[in-house]
């Protein structure tokens, strides 16, 4: 199945909506409700100046430029997957969907490949030698936890055993790498700013406060950090409203979400340019991770969700999980800050893979589910998750070429 380059196209999303969620330790399982959609061009709303762009690498320089979010996934079961599932002991089992019972591994091997260039081979070593002496760190929820395994996945098995080492000291997890003095690390914050959901294991998911003017209790393990990847979406979807403080924190009211997204952004907006050194230091935001909980969206008629998806969506494709005015907000305060922060756009890229989510096979409240769960896949399946290896392996093949682009450049 070769899914083709998304045309330029007209996109609805009714907004505000409903949203629901389960948490499945420590992240985030949503049931949205009462949306519609509209086909359109979702990079057309970045501007050339902050675009996403690339670099092909010829030999050992990269030269030539393309756009690396618009392409297709491309079968490829030679040299994909980069790792295997059971050869990475750092997997939670929120992720190892073979060992919970799914009976296809498909879904591992599928390739990203941009229309107008080739991603370069992620290198393990050529990584350890860029982040020699560095920390880089994941913020955000679930969905930016599963980019961090993915990454430790990724270079793992270039470490000789004792000279590698994972902690989970909440909010953070942090891998060590000995020999390269590297600590790439994840730190969970699902709204990027302050909020009532900042404890990383004992958190509410139905109930949600955030404080849109603060960062402060983040920003000293922030501070520093020479590669930050930032992402926050999906928890801000429960509801179209959400209560939240600004300027005075005792006085707590109800704000549109895509207001609140918008103060929220700014209020870390602040953050960088008062802190980041650009000189020294890199920071990324990642897009929304697109959900599927509707097979409606791309099969007209039926009434399931990403339950038994074994293949990618043929494109066109834009589905009611990715909100276009929450992108829009994201593209104003990028474009208005006075420092370089590169936009990941992998939302388009993911929207196609259906086939990918942890759907029945994963746990819920920190136990896998029961055959008479998975034997419900409507009400159990979580079509917001990713399966690793998968679809945020992809997510890091691009920080790489983008890391790999500065790299050289030097």
């Amino acid at each position: 199945m070769k899914p083709r380059p998304s045309p330029d196209r007209q996109i609805q999303a009714l907004f505000p909506f409903a949203l629901g969620s389960i948490l499945v330790l420590g992240g985030v399982r949503l049931v949205l409700d009462n949306l519609r959609s509209r086909h359109g061009n979702v990079n057309g709303i970045f501007d050339r100046r902050m675009g996403p762009r690339m670099f092909v690498p010829e030999g050992d320089r990269i030269k030539d430029e393309c756009n690396v979010f618009e392409g297709r996934w491309i079968w490829d079961n030679v040299s994909y997957p980069l790792y295997r599932e059971e050869s990475c002991p750092y997997l939670v089992k929120q992720v190892t969907c073979l060992k919970n019972g799914r009976p296809d591994s498909y879904y591992q091997n599928w390739r990203w490949q941009p229309s107008g260039c080739n991603l370069p081979r992620f290198h393990p070593l050529m990584m350890l030698e860029m982040l020699r002496g560095k920390r880089i760190m994941f913020v955000g929820d679930s969905l930016q936890r599963a980019q961090f395994d993915s990454l430790v996945c990724l270079l793992q098995s270039a470490i000789p055993q004792g000279r590698k080492s994972l902690k989970r000291i909440p909010p953070r997890k942090i891998f060590k790498i000995e020999d390269y003095d590297i600590s790439i690390e994840y730190y969970w914050a699902p709204f990027i700013v302050e909020s009532i959901s900042d404890n990383a294991t004992n958190h509410t998911v139905r109930k949600r406060m955030v404080r849109l003017d603060s960062v402060a209790s983040h920003t000293k393990y922030w501070n520093g950090v020479d590669v930050l990847v930032f992402e926050s979406y999906v928890w801000w979807m429960y509801k179209p409203v959400i209560n939240a403080s600004y300027g005075t924190p005792f006085i707590v009211r109800e704000y549109n979400v895509t207001t609140a997204y918008r103060l929220a952004l700014e209020t870390w907006a602040n953050w960088l340019e008062a802190n980041i050194n650009p000189q020294t230091q890199k920071v990324f935001f990642m897009s929304m991770s697109p959900t599927h909980l509707w097979s409606w969206e791309w099969k007209p008629g039926s009434n399931e969700n990403c339950f038994s998806e074994s293949h990618p969506i043929e494109g066109p494709y834009w589905g009611t999980g990715s909100n276009l005015e929450i992108m829009g907000i994201l593209h104003d305060v990028l474009k208005g800050l006075k420092i370089n922060v590169t936009l990941l756009n992998i939302t388009q890229l993911s929207e196609y893979r259906k086939d990918a989510h942890t759907s029945v096979f994963t746990e819920r409240k920190g136990k896998l589910l029961t055959k008479e769960q998975k034997a419900d896949p409507k009400r159990f399946a979580d079509c917001i998750h990713w399966c690793l290896p998968g679809v945020p392996d992809a997510w890091n093949e691009i920080l790489y070429a983008y890391l790999l682009k500065d790299y050289q450049n030097k």
